[in-house]
């Protein structure tokens, strides 16, 4: 049985979590919907229009994008920390395994920072960029549009090493997920639904050829795979080599450039591609959030765009903190 706390203890404690939930409180109430009304009104539209040009050319880049904001809130918060580029001496994130070559969408955020700079100077973060393109990026492929609230600042600081730290790999199971995403104040709900995600984009053979070919001393293959599902892989895969040859598969085979609930449906049955994906039907603990979603997809996609808002409140940087980037690969010269 566990101890009880003494008074005193009691009362450090609810202290605790009540200046933690403030110091949450403030850090997204100093966010508001609008936030660049009056001192630069056309933002918002100027990144839409810049979004839907790129992904209309190039879907796969509608995934990339909200990838990008997903990995910037994970590491140091929403700061934009993950478009800054390397400099002499310290490679920034974009160099870690988890980012290179596999992230992708910069030039999106650098075409429409451009074009506000041209109207705005110094107005609009480049955090807060990237967080109307991801919106704008799930309303292009999914139809699913919500408000942003905006007013982030841009960090100064991005390290190689730090988003291995902070974002889940590809093996973690519910249970590691869940501790990883209530790490960062979200739910288990939020991330299963943000899980969903993972209906467009593509992964790299390497994520999963273990659940092909190297799963355990019985099994080669994973069991819990599909069989039809596995040997498609297969054609796609191949044994992992010295080549460097390293190719890629749509994470979400029935409608990949299509943000909708079908991912949930192939996790019903047996057909998510990387063990992250699986283990949320695999897991009683997660197992009923996976078929209300693929029953329910309006009611999923209201749900994405709640913990997407919710996500985007991670360690914010507001008022006189941080920077507004002139551009947004390079910290301003002080």
């Amino acid at each position: 049985m566990m101890s009880s706390l003494g008074g005193s203890e009691k009362m450090e404690t609810i202290f605790f979590c009540i200046m933690l939930f403030l110091a949450t409180s403030v850090s997204s109430a100093s966010l508001k919907v609008g936030f660049y009304k009056s001192s630069c009104p056309s933002a918002e539209m100027i990144v839409r229009k810049a979004v839907i040009k790129a992904v209309s050319k190039n879907p796969g880049l509608a995934a990339g994008l909200i990838r990008m904001h997903f990995h910037d809130c994970f590491v140091r918060g929403c700061d934009g920390s993950v478009l800054l580029d390397s400099t002499p001496g310290n490679p920034s994130e974009k160099e870690s395994p988890v980012n290179n070559p596999s992230l992708r969408g910069f030039e999106v955020i650098d075409e429409a920072k451009a074009e506000i700079e041209a109207q705005c100077p110094q107005i609009v973060s480049c955090a807060d960029v990237l967080a109307f393109a991801a919106r704008d990026s799930a309303y292009k492929v999914g139809g699913i549009n919500y408000a942003v609230p905006s007013g982030r600042r841009d960090g100064r600081v991005s390290l190689k090493d730090e988003p291995t730290v902070h974002l889940p790999p590809p093996l973690f199971n519910a249970k590691q997920l869940e501790e990883n995403f209530a790490r960062k104040g979200l739910s288990l709900d939020e991330m299963v639904t943000l899980s969903g995600a993972h209906s467009i984009g593509v992964s790299h053979c390497s994520s999963f050829s273990n659940r092909l070919y190297s799963f355990n001393a019985t099994h080669p293959q994973d069991p819990s795979m599909d069989p039809e599902f596995a040997r498609h892989l297969k054609t796609k895969c191949p044994p992992p080599s010295n080549t460097g040859s390293d190719p890629t598969v749509s994470l979400e085979i029935q409608t990949p450039n299509r943000l909708d609930n079908k991912y949930y449906k192939d996790l019903k049955n047996h057909r998510g591609l990387l063990t992250s994906d699986q283990t949320l039907f695999d897991s009683p603990s997660t197992k009923r959030m996976v078929k209300n979603n693929a029953r329910y997809g309006a009611n999923w996609g209201n749900k994405y765009a709640a913990a997407m808002v919710r996500m985007g409140t991670i360690d914010v940087l507001t008022g006189t903190k941080g920077e507004i980037r002139k551009n947004c690969r390079v910290v301003n010269y002080r």
